[in-house]
């Protein structure tokens, strides 16, 4: 099985102007961020606009990644959604074409009680045989799991791996990370506190900002990994104006492809309702490019 440990971007999903998937940018990103040495690639996350996508878009995002990366790194595949059955339906298709893994939060429209998301975890983790990164992530979903209840969902549940924690509560990721060892590991899902998570034993990092930074977030990984402690700090204190940006701004989506268009890869705009940025939010990305030292091609 695939080590999938380290810092993964998790992808947009580029389009053309009139808002249909431009599939030679999808093709393109992804030999993109494979150069830059990422540790793997996530698709059809929340960055990826997979809310906003059609079935049969998410099926075709998994079948065209998997062929372009052919194996090269790790493939992740958000395979999340509303009801337990469409949840094992795009879940089963990851599986049939590859993917590493599934990040799957819980349904987001229906509140679910704790009991009600065991059962869900446990009905798809019975139903496929690819390894699941469990997310919890309460300002998507409206529910902030309990550590007691992703403990009992990772060491009942033989297929689910890891734990993506983005509730921005560092002790449950300690507490995951120290109390779920040996079932499953745990990966930071917070853009502001990502060494505090390697600090208390996450092993790894689904990075908005691997968008924009892919090789920074690789090396502050790697740093820590190998022990250069001051080397990753530096890293975090360069790029944390930026993952503050993209936490804050409710515009994480449309600031990675803006970005993504100045650093003359494909983005594109984003699937309406989502505008594109204001003047000031367009100013305030070419600074913090500037400040990183990228080259803006527009």
């Amino acid at each position: 099985m695939t080590t999938i440990r380290g810092a993964f971007p998790v992808l947009i999903t580029p389009m053309t102007k009139e808002q249909e998937i431009d599939w030679a940018g999808v093709r393109n990103n992804v030999n993109y961020f494979i150069s830059q040495g990422v540790a793997g690639l996530v698709i059809n996350g929340s960055t990826g606009e997979f809310v906003s996508l059609t079935k049969e878009e998410r099926y075709q995002m998994v079948d065209v990644v998997m062929k372009e990366v052919n194996g090269r790194v790790p493939v992740i595949v958000g395979t999340s959604a509303e009801t337990t059955k469409e949840t094992i339906e795009y879940t089963k298709q990851a599986e049939a074409h590859g993917a590493n893994c599934a990040l799957i939060i819980n349904p987001y429209y229906s509140k679910p009680k704790e009991h009600e998301i065991y059962f869900h975890f446990k009905e798809v983790s019975n139903a496929v045989n690819i390894p699941i990164m469990l997310y919890n992530n309460p300002f998507t979903s409206g529910v902030n799991m309990s550590t007691e209840l992703m403990l009992k969902i990772g060491k009942d549940c033989e297929n689910v791996t890891h734990i993506k924690e983005s509730s921005g509560e560092i002790g449950k990721a300690r507490d995951l990370a120290r109390q779920g060892k040996g079932h499953f590991e745990v990966f930071c899902g917070s853009e502001e506190l990502v060494m505090e998570s390697y600090f208390v034993g996450a092993t790894g990092w689904i990075a908005v900002a691997g968008n924009i930074v892919p090789k920074l977030i690789t090396d502050m990984f790697n740093y820590f990994q190998n022990g250069d402690i001051d080397k990753a700090w530096e890293i975090n204190d360069k790029i944390l104006p930026l993952c503050s940006f993209l936490e804050g701004s409710g515009k994480y989506v449309q600031i990675c492809k803006r970005a993504l268009d100045l650093l003359g890869q494909a983005g594109g705009p984003a699937r309406h309702p989502r505008l594109g940025l204001t003047p000031e939010e367009d100013q305030k990305l070419k600074k913090l490019l500037a400040g990183l030292d990228l080259a803006v091609h527009a």
